[in-house]
C-alpha cells in the first residue's frame, strides 16, 4: 500500500508541476527566476534574496527556481495582475515587508499609487482593518521613499 500512495504522489507531483519545470535543470529554472526578478526590479537583482544566498542558500535556491522560476514565470497571468495578487495576499497574511516589496515591482511595471490603494482596500473583507491598516502604512511609506 505504502509503495502504491508513493507512485501515486510521484504521478501527482509531475503532472502538477508546468511542463518547463519537469523538463529543465535546476539552474534553467533558476535563470527563469532570476529573469523573473529583473523583469520586475528594474534589470536589478533583488537584495533580500541575494542576503539569503548568503545564509540559506537552499531557502534562496527554491525560492528562485521554485517560486520564481516554476510558479511565477507561469504564462496565465500577466505581470500587472500578479502583483496586484502579489500585494493583496500578502497584506492579508500580515506580511507587510514582502507586500512593500512586491508593491515596489507593481510601480516598477506601471500599476499606480491608485490601483494600490484600492487593492488594499479589498484586504479590510478579507482580514480585517488592523491588517489593512498597517499594509496601508507600509504602502505610504514605499510611496514616500519612492517620490
Amino acid at each position: 500500500m505504502q509503495y502504491r500512495n508513493k507512485i501515486i504522489i510521484a504521478a501527482f507531483l509531475v503532472t502538477a508541476l508546468p511542463a518547463t519545470a519537469q523538463s529543465q535543470t535546476l539552474e534553467e529554472r533558476q535563470q527563469r527566476g532570476a529573469d523573473v526578478i529583473r523583469s520586475l526590479n528594474n534589470g536589478a537583482t533583488q537584495p533580500n534574496l541575494e542576503r539569503m544566498r548568503e545564509e540559506f542558500p537552499f531557502l534562496a535556491e527554491a525560492t528562485e527556481g521554485f517560486a520564481l522560476g516554476d510558479v511565477w514565470s507561469r504564462p496565465g497571468l500577466d505581470n500587472r495582475t500578479r502583483q496586484i495578487a502579489a500585494v493583496t495576499a500578502f497584506a492579508a497574511l500580515g506580511e507587510t515587508g514582502i507586500m512593500k516589496v512586491h508593491a515596489g515591482y507593481a510601480l516598477n511595471i506601471g500599476v499606480t499609487e491608485e490601483e494600490l490603494k484600492e487593492a488594499i482596500y479589498l484586504v479590510t473583507v478579507t482580514s480585517g482593518f488592523p491588517r489593512t491598516i498597517a499594509a496601508s502604512q507600509a504602502l505610504a511609506e514605499l510611496f514616500a521613499e519612492r517620490r
